[in-house]
C-alpha cells in the first residue's frame, strides 16, 4: 500500500483551523489561553471572535476553573496551552473542577512529548496521556497529522463532556484525508495484515508507516492501526487485529508506564494475552535537542519500531 502524503504542517496548526471553523459554525464554542496565542495558533479564532477569547495570563489553574464555569451558562470552552501545563500544573484543577464534575471542557494541549525539542526536560511533558486517561470522565485524544488534528478539534466540541486533546510542534507529513471521517473511540486500521500488528498514536504514526515499508520489503505483513482516541479505547479494533497476527507492537511518543501501551496490553491480559513490545521513552525525562534527534536517542524512531517486530516476531515463535 502507498501512503499519499498531502503535505507537511505540525498538527497545532490543525487545531487552530479547526479551531477557527468552529468559531464560525458554534456560537457557544469559547477559547481560553495562557499567554500562547501565537503558540497555539489561536490567532485567527481571536481575530475572528474577539468577544469569545480569554487571554488569561499565565495563570493555568485559573484557567481550568473559568472554564469549567463557563459551561454551566451552555458555553464550550477550549483551554489552549503547552502539554504541560495542561496537565501537570493544573491536575487538581482538572480532576475537582471539570473530571469529577462532567464538565464540558476541552482541553487542548500542544507541544506534547520529546518533539517540543529545543525547550527541554521540563517542558516535554511524557506522562500527560497516562495522567488524564486515569481520570473518570475524561476522553483522550492523541491525532496523527495536521488533518486529523482538526477533525478531531471539531469532534471534540460535538462530545458532551471533558477531552483531553493532544498535539504537538513540529512539521510532518499529512497523510489523513481532509475528508476523512473522525469518530471518537473508532480506530483508522490503515493497513491489514497477518504477522504483526503495530497500533501508534500520534507522530508515531508516521514513524509506524515508514517501519511499515520497510517491513514490508522484508516480506512481514503488517496491520497497522491508528489509535487516535486513547480513551474511550477501540477494544474490538485491536481484538479483531491480534486474533490474525497473535503479536502486537505499541508505538507513542510517551512514556512506557501509563500511556498506550499499557491500555493494550490491559486489554490482551484480560481478553487474549499474547507477545507485546513497546516503543516509548523508557522511564526517563527528556533533554534540549531538535525533536528527530531526540526521536532517535530515546528510542522512538523507525528504526525503533521495525526492532520491535523483529523482537516480537521471534517471541511469537
Amino acid at each position: 500500500m502507498e501512503f499519499e502524503i498531502l503535505g507537511n504542517k505540525d498538527t497545532r496548526s490543525g487545531f487552530g483551523e479547526g479551531l477557527a471553523e468552529l468559531g464560525r459554525t458554534n456560537q457557544n464554542v469559547v477559547a481560553l489561553c495562557a499567554d500562547l496565542t501565537g503558540s497555539l495558533k489561536m490567532d485567527e479564532f481571536k481575530k475572528e471572535n474577539p468577544e469569545r477569547f480569554f487571554q488569561v495570563g499565565i495563570a493555568e489553574a485559573n484557567m481550568m476553573g473559568m472554564a469549567a464555569g463557563m459551561t454551566i451558562g451552555g458555553k464550550i470552552p477550549f483551554t489552549g496551552t503547552f502539554a504541560n501545563f495542561s496537565t501537570g500544573r493544573v491536575y487538581d484543577q482538572i480532576r475537582q473542577s471539570i473530571s469529577y464534575s462532567q464538565k464540558n471542557v476541552k482541553i487542548a494541549a500542544s507541544h506534547a512529548g520529546l518533539t517540543l525539542g529545543e525547550d527541554g526536560a521540563t517542558h516535554q511533558i511524557l506522562e500527560d496521556i497516562g495522567m488524564m486517561r486515569m481520570l473518570p470522565n475524561m476522553t483522550v485524544i492523541v491525532p496523527a497529522d495536521f488533518n486529523q488534528t482538526k477533525q478531531a478539534t471539531i469532534a471534540s466540541a460535538a462530545h458532551n463532556g471533558p477531552v483531553y486533546l493532544r498535539f504537538g510542534r513540529p512539521v510532518m507529513p499529512i497523510f489523513v484525508k481532509p475528508d476523512a471521517e473522525f469518530i471518537i473511540g473508532k480506530a483508522d486500521v490503515l493497513t491489514e495484515g497477518t504477522d504483526v500488528t503495530i497500533i501508534a498514536c500520534g507522530h508515531m504514526v508516521w514513524k509506524s508507516i515508514e517501519a511499515f515499508k520497510i517491513l514490508t520489503e522484508k516480506g512481514i505483513s503488517v496491520e497497522l492501526i491508528n489509535m487516535h482516541t486513547i480513551k474511550p479505547l477501540d477494544v474490538d479494533a485491536i481484538l479483531k487485529s491480534v486474533k490474525k497476527t497473535r503479536c502486537v507492537v505499541t508505538a507513542e511518543e510517551h512514556m512506557r508506564n501509563g500511556g498506550l501501551g499499557d491500555a493494550v496490553a490491559q486489554v490482551l491480559a484480560q481478553n487474549d494475552p499474547l507477545p507485546q513490545e513497546f516503543v516509548a521513552v523508557n522511564d526517563k525525562f527528556g533533554e534540549s535537542g531538535t525533536p528527530m534527534e531526540l526521536m532517535t536517542k530515546y528510542g522512538i524512531d523507525t528504526a525503533d519500531v521495525i526492532a520491535a517486530v523483529e523482537k516480537v516476531l521471534a517471541r511469537k515463535k
